[in-house]
């Protein structure tokens, strides 16, 4: 059997912030973080500035004064929860191409790490888990889960390492405090069906490294497909097909989740007439300037070729005509050998196959005669 759910991002954004569905976000952030998790508040989403930064137009002096304009950087972030230990996850989703995505990726985590520090403490700090989910595929080919952290800094000129953790109490283990990445594509993901046709279409074979046997998977399942199987086992799994279930929604909840994908429909259709009139905008100029640059091309290659063909041509005609001067020549030099010889005109013309006439004009020329 398998239940139709609402869409992960809408439960996001206005399901699971409530405690009793918190057992949801704990299961999925079990299975992607590979220990159990258990969520224990959900924080307000939105990202302040720590201090708020106010400069006066007048003076340019910092300060609460009137007439200000707030300079510090706003971010909405999906859901932010504390989780056990203080660790905090961080939640993004992306439907649509955002070319500031991995920055805004990394400015979300920086603030959630900045945010645990109030002004003249020392710097206990819990560690972050990024998670993002993007339905556009970053040109990613086979990978559906991406994970990014720095763990440790290395030696450059020595082999050593110094982790990057910290422990401010000495009863207890070092912590590992740099933020840890997951980038999810959901639609990258395939079932062994999918898989074996899209091998079949790009005549290669797909082999992933790991096993993609994951619990995890069927949450990625869920987040691509917006269904939940009978036969799936991840922690949560199971309590968002029953919690999230859309034939359990009310008449009022139906109406503004409909709303709200008919939304997402619309800055999809955007999204897409404005990419086709770029597209149709880049193709024009890219045919005027490719003609231009081809005319220039075609100019420079008619001009070399022209100028081969004309060397040709010109040495050709410069050898006929070298052979005529040549052989006009050659004739001259026998009418007047055969004359100093004593032989009359008539033997001239018969050894020479001019006109009489002809050879006495060689002649008168050459003052013989």
């Amino acid at each position: 059997m398998e239940r139709t759910i609402i869409s992960f991002d809408y439960a996001i954004k206005n399901v699971l912030r409530d405690k009793a569905n918190f057992d949801i976000l704990s299961g999925f952030l079990t299975e992607l973080l590979e220990k159990p998790v258990t969520v224990v508040e959900v924080l307000e989403s939105e990202i302040n500035p720590t201090i708020p930064a106010t400069i006066d137009k007048k003076t340019g002096k910092t300060g609460k004064v009137r007439n200000v304009k707030n300079t510090g950087k706003v971010s909405r972030i999906d859901l932010k929860a504390k989780i056990d230990g203080g660790e905090l996850a961080v939640f993004e989703i992306q439907y649509l191409d955002k070319v500031d995505f991995m920055g805004k990726i990394l400015f979300n985590a920086c603030k959630a790490v900045v945010e645990q520090i109030k002004v003249g403490e020392k710097y206990d700090i819990k560690k972050v888990y990024s998670i993002n989910i993007s339905y556009y595929g970053l040109n990613a080919e086979d990978e559906y889960v991406f994970t990014a952290n720095l763990k440790e800094f290395k030696g450059i000129h020595y082999d050593e390492v110094i982790p990057f953790s910290q422990n401010l109490d000495p009863r207890g283990a070092p912590k590992h405090i740099h933020p840890e990445f997951f980038l999810i594509l959901p639609y990258n993901f395939e079932n062994e069906e999918e898989r074996k046709m899209k091998n079949i279409n790009r005549k290669r074979d797909f082999v992933p490294k790991k096993p993609s046997k994951s619990k995890f998977d069927e949450w990625v399942y869920v987040l691509k497909n917006s269904v939940v199987k009978s036969e799936f086992t991840a922690a949560g799994i199971q309590a968002a097909g029953e919690k999230l279930d859309m034939l359990n929604m009310t008449p009022q909840q139906k109406a503004e989740y409909e709303a709200e994908l008919i939304a997402l429909a619309d800055r999809k259709s955007e999204m897409q007439t404005a990419e086709l009139k770029g597209e149709k905008r880049g193709e024009k100029k890219g045919e005027a300037i490719g003609m231009k640059k081809g005319m220039k091309k075609g100019e420079a290659i008619g001009m070399k070729k022209g100028e081969a063909i004309g060397m040709k041509k010109g040495e050709t005609i410069g050898l006929e005509k070298g052979e005529a001067i040549g052989l006009e020549k050659e004739k001259k030099e026998t009418i007047i050998r055969c004359h100093n010889n004593g032989l009359s005109i008539d033997t001239i013309a018969k050894i020479t196959d001019l006109s009489n006439e002809q050879i006495l004009k060689i002649l008168k020329e050459n003052k013989l005669v």
